[in-house]
């Protein structure tokens, strides 16, 4: 006999009326693609605009400090190009991490006409999320900063002001790489300006003061160092969802959905946008798009929630149980 942890059981309403088409206001016409998201979020406007601030710092720093009063054209010259390169690549990442709409679940689409128009069959249920009044779709969890629910939400980043998803997770990680590298980078210079300057002159290793130098150097490769190693755990704990086809927010809460996983390589291919190419590395080019959710995909099986917990019923609840099944079941998530 199939088995439901009995604390389901408080948010299952019969009748569709539960929904209070009321308060749910029909969502809206669908956007044109390629709209403009944007998180008003206080917290997460300032830690974008930190990040764009140390970015450019970096870019200061190496410019003006090491490379332009270099007498070595050839170091300066490559080393500037591969360094601006790198920068630029890691602000569009950054820009469209932060632009694009992870995967919003429709808002206000928890209407009674909806439900009714799904027609679910006995055993089936429909997860409604009664902050956004949305039906949530498998896999989907509500962000309280975005005030919408996510597909494949892994978590909301304020560093990108934007939660990760479905839509944007591939530039999200290539915000992350380029970042380390350019940290990378900043890094191996700042220590090869130390070891010139300690030889030579220092008031012809800067156009800045010795004591200025120093400075500047010394918090550059402080920053240098801490986001070498944060974006550097952040790539690996992305590739790693990536890899195994589970966000973050599954892994925390150890659900083990009865979903049909696409494999590694599957996976991987449609968050960087196909086969492998130049184009898993270029920021202006995205993933591959979700086909439209279908009325299957708002609809989820009874079978499933008796493997998102462990616990057992009792026999009361077990009669429960056949009390409800033949009905129109809507949880409250």
């Amino acid at each position: 006999m199939m088995l439901i942890p009995a604390h389901h059981f408080r948010n299952i309403e019969r009748k569709p009326e539960y929904l209070q088409p009321e308060k749910c206001v029909p969502p809206p016409h669908p956007s044109a693609v390629g709209t403009m998201w944007f998180i008003r979020d206080g917290c997460g406007i300032a830690c974008a605009i930190v990040t764009w601030f140390l970015v450019l710092y970096a870019e200061f720093v190496v410019l003006f400090v090491m490379l332009i009063p270099s007498r070595d054209y050839v170091y300066s010259i490559i080393n500037g190009i591969v360094f601006n390169l790198l920068a630029f690549l890691a602000l569009a990442s950054h820009c469209r991490a932060m632009l694009t709409d992870p995967g919003a679940v429709p808002k206000g689409n928890a209407t009674k006409e909806f439900i009714e128009s799904l027609q679910l069959k006995p055993g089936q249920v429909v997860y409604k999320c009664p902050k956004c009044c949305s039906i949530k779709p498998d896999r989907a969890h509500h962000c309280s900063v975005c005030k919408r629910c996510i597909r494949k939400m892994d978590h909301h980043c304020p560093w990108v002001n934007n939660c990760v998803g479905e839509n944007n997770q591939k530039y999200f990680v290539l915000f992350t790489m380029y970042i380390a590298l350019i940290s990378l980078h900043a890094l191996i210079m700042v220590g090869f300006h130390f070891l010139h300057c300690f030889e030579e002159d220092w008031t012809k290793c800067s156009s800045f003061s010795p004591p200025t130098t120093v400075i500047l150097l010394i918090l550059l490769c402080f920053e240098g160092l801490l986001f070498l190693i944060f974006t550097s755990v952040m790539f690996g704990t992305q590739v790693h969802s990536i890899c195994t086809d589970e966000t973050g927010i599954e892994r925390l809460k150890r659900k083990q959905q009865p979903r049909q996983h696409t494999g590694s390589w599957e996976s991987v291919k449609q968050t960087f946008g196909g086969d492998f190419s130049l184009n898993w590395f270029n920021p202006f080019s995205g993933p591959c798009h979700p086909e439209p959710l279908r009325d299957r995909d708002w609809v989820r099986q009874v079978a499933s929630l008796s493997d998102t917990d462990n616990t057992e019923t009792t026999a009361e609840e077990q009669s429960e149980e056949g009390k409800y099944k033949d009905s129109v079941e809507v949880i409250d998530e």
